[in-house]
């Protein structure tokens, strides 16, 4: 047997009755919930009532077919001239014609017996649907008094009350037709007023998810800023400070040459302080142009297999120089087969930076190591020194621009560029970058970075 077809309706068919019904209600850019309201169950009672008027007809129940066709007219009018014409319903007239309607329907329907009680408290649901806030409490009392009232009147001339169906099938068929006008009515009030809910909850929900959007924006952006305080206000101390400082020793120096006759151990004793001065100060300019490069145009990675010793050779043999100068003894220990995946000019300043750091801070007859190992698919380039160390509050911001220079055991003063550059570089060829110190018995710095195939 062919399988039958249970298919979904396609979008264009719900996009379709969606549109429809929303020409008939009217849109929530143009009409308030409480119209809205009114609109849905207006052409919802019309289509109810367009069945119910006749039916109650044929069924001999004259009466409540005239009720019935009276408040599907004034449904229609007030729908027509609300949802066309823009004109409001008249939430007074709505309240007083449910009255008049139902309290003639109550006499001429067989009173506390018929269905007019079933109607009666759906209609007063729809009154305080579409009516302002301030009205309800007013049309709950003139309802319940008007209730009471048309009760109390049939209680006491119960002759007022006509009979209009048999007790058996009449009065079944008076409450089977009469029942359905109340659930639509509480369906379709209940229905809008849950679905508004969730929009403005939702709506809510969305304003409280970009609000704290907004709010890490602005964390954000004053972090940034403040991040942008500290490092012109370090550069400005570098500028203002640690670069005019090596060039005013130069200056009084050669004034000293112009002015007065020097003797020999006089002119080498200047000569080898204003050597040191200009090592630092070319130091320090060399980190300043390389950070400031990589803040404003951001640093080219080129990550290429290197020989490790081959890449360090140069720089190391440089820096042992001057730590001979120093008198510091400094050895390196890196297995000439160990590759690794870096770039070189960076990988080059990193560990120029930290050795030079290692010699600042360590004293005469000191020592400082390097060695290289494998570890896993990883190499670990670690620099000793038994240097005066670094006390626990410098540790806190020794990678961070925020950091405070400081002085080497001859005085040397560095500018706070180094380690930061140290650590952007390694992390920017895929490295880590760590370090342990104790005040008195020296430093170790490690940089890790991932391991060449040649090394493996």
């Amino acid at each position: 047997m062919p399988r039958p077809n249970f298919s979904m309706p396609d979008d264009h068919s719900l996009k379709g009755k969606s549109t429809y019904w929303l020409d008939l209600i009217g849109s929530p850019a143009v009409f308030s919930l409480e119209s809205r309201i009114f609109h849905s169950i207006s052409v919802g009672l019309i289509l109810l009532l367009s069945i119910y008027v006749p039916y109650n007809l044929y069924a001999g129940l004259y009466i409540a077919s005239v009720s019935a066709f009276g408040i599907g007219l004034f449904f229609f009018y007030q729908y027509y001239h609300s949802r066309f014409h823009g004109i409001p319903h008249n939430n007074t007239l709505f309240g007083l014609i449910g009255l008049v309607i139902f309290g003639f329907n109550y006499f001429a329907n067989s009173g506390i017996n018929g269905s007019t009680d079933l109607i009666w408290p759906a209609y007063l649901l729809l009154v305080f649907t579409i009516s302002p806030y301030r009205q309800h409490l007013t049309w709950l009392v003139i309802y319940l008094l008007c209730f009471l009232a048309l009760h109390i009147v049939e209680y006491y001339y119960p002759f007022l009350v006509r009979y209009p169906f048999s007790a058996g099938r009449g009065q079944f068929i008076d409450r089977v037709t009469a029942f359905p006008i109340p659930v639509v009515a509480i369906y379709i009030i209940i229905k809008f007023i849950r679905e508004n809910y969730d929009k403005e909850k939702k709506a809510a929900e969305e304003k409280a998810v970009a609000l704290e959007v907004s709010k890490a924006q602005l964390s954000s952006q004053k972090d940034q800023l403040e991040q942008s305080n500290v490092e012109k206000n370090k550069l400005m101390s570098i500028i203002s400070h640690d670069l005019r400082t090596p060039l005013m020793n130069i200056q009084s120096y050669l004034e000293l040459l112009n002015e007065n006759e020097l003797d020999n151990a006089e002119r080498s004793m200047m000569e080898k302080a204003l050597l040191t001065s200009t090592n630092n100060a070319v130091d320090m300019l060399s980190n300043l142009l390389h950070w400031s490069k990589s803040q404003m145009e951001g640093s080219h990675v080129n990550l290429v297999e290197l020989n490790l010793l081959s890449a360090l050779l140069g720089s190391l043999e440089m820096e042992k120089v001057h730590a001979w100068k120093k008198g510091i003894s400094l050895n390196y220990q890196i297995p000439p087969q160990l590759n690794v995946i870096a770039d070189k000019d960076m990988l080059q300043l990193v560990v120029r930076n930290l050795v030079s750091n290692a010699v600042k801070f360590t004293p005469a007859e000191g020592t400082i190591t390097i060695h290289a190992e494998s570890l896993s698919d990883e190499c670990k380039i670690t620099i000793n020194d038994n240097g005066k160390g670094i006390t626990p509050e410098q540790q806190e911001n020794i990678f961070s621009i925020k950091s405070e220079p400081t002085f080497g055991t001859n005085n040397e003063r560095g500018v706070g560029l180094g380690l930061v550059l140290c650590k952007e570089f390694t992390e920017r060829q895929g490295g880590q970058i760590g370090f342990e110190s104790h005040i008195g018995l020296g430093s170790s710095f490690f940089i890790i970075l991932p391991l060449g195939t040649q090394g493996s």
